[in-house]
């Protein structure tokens, strides 16, 4: 009997870790985000940079907002993501007809055509994970990480070909 040979290679490009694939990372970072209220604050772009590297795993229909609100986040920070978030969590409490409001995030370039890049400088897979957390140096170090992981996803996108 032969074991099933163990991936190495995420399908962003990035190397496997010491927690395996970034499916792994992500999903315990989900995880850790559920036991730290701090932490959860990074989630949106936690979730747009994961699919955006990772496009196979989300719908389609979603990845040109995902694209645009990571271009928001780098651009003009997280308070300025939360807002546009909150904003859309108030709308859908107001029933609102016309579904997602792209108002806050015309600015930014669509995603491009052509498909993923493939290759991203920062991924989930080079996250430091000690003592059981992704925040052991504290919040602010974790939400730079994150920052240069959106920052990678985006630079990478803009570098598709139409």
């Amino acid at each position: 009997m032969t074991d099933s040979p163990v991936l190495s290679q995420c399908d962003c490009g990035a190397l496997a870790g010491p927690l395996g694939l970034c499916v792994d990372y992500y999903h315990e970072i989900l995880a850790e985000e559920q036991r730290d209220p701090e932490m959860y604050r990074w989630h949106a772009p936690v979730v747009c940079a994961y699919l955006l590297q990772h496009p196979s795993r989300a719908r389609e229909t979603y990845l040109d907002g995902q694209f645009r609100q990571l271009q928001l986040y780098v651009d003009k920070g997280l308070d300025a993501m939360l807002r546009v978030a909150a904003h859309q969590v108030a709308r859908n409490k107001h029933s609102a007809q016309s579904g997602y409001d792209m108002a806050p995030l015309e600015a930014y370039a669509p995603l491009p055509a052509g498909g993923s890049p493939g290759h991203f400088s920062a991924t989930f897979c080079g996250l430091p994970f000690r003592d059981g957390s992704f925040v052991s140096d504290g919040h602010l170090e974790y939400g730079r990480r994150i920052e240069s992981i959106a920052e990678a996803t985006v630079e990478s996108w803009r570098s598709v070909q139409s």
